[in-house]
């Protein structure tokens, strides 16, 4: 990955946090948990997947779909992944959840 998309990742995980760190909602959330005698320590997890775009041949859209398993595209089954679902041939609807 070069420095460049490397910068902008940072840039994204710093809007992400300033983004959090201004929220009036998150701020009123809060101070209301805070008002009932608790103490907020507040820690997020952000996952920045990136997928590098591959130069389209003359292939058609629905022939590249094709290459998936199933009725599903490849971003499908890269984001069924990612939430930690597999798919099988012997499961009534298609999907297992792990």
């Amino acid at each position: 990955m070069n420095q460049k998309v490397k910068n902008l990742i940072q840039k994204l995980g710093e809007a992400i946090h300033e983004s959090v760190s201004e929220s009036e909602d998150i701020a009123g959330v809060v101070k209301n948990i805070r008002e009932q005698g608790f103490d907020v320590l507040l820690m997020l997890e952000a996952t920045i997947g990136l997928n590098e775009v591959e130069v389209e041949t003359e292939e058609s859209p629905e022939s590249a779909d094709e290459s998936a398993e199933g009725p599903f595209t490849r971003n499908d089954l890269t984001f069924l992944k990612s939430l930690r679902i597999s798919l099988t041939e012997d499961s009534t609807d298609g999907l297992i959840e792990e």
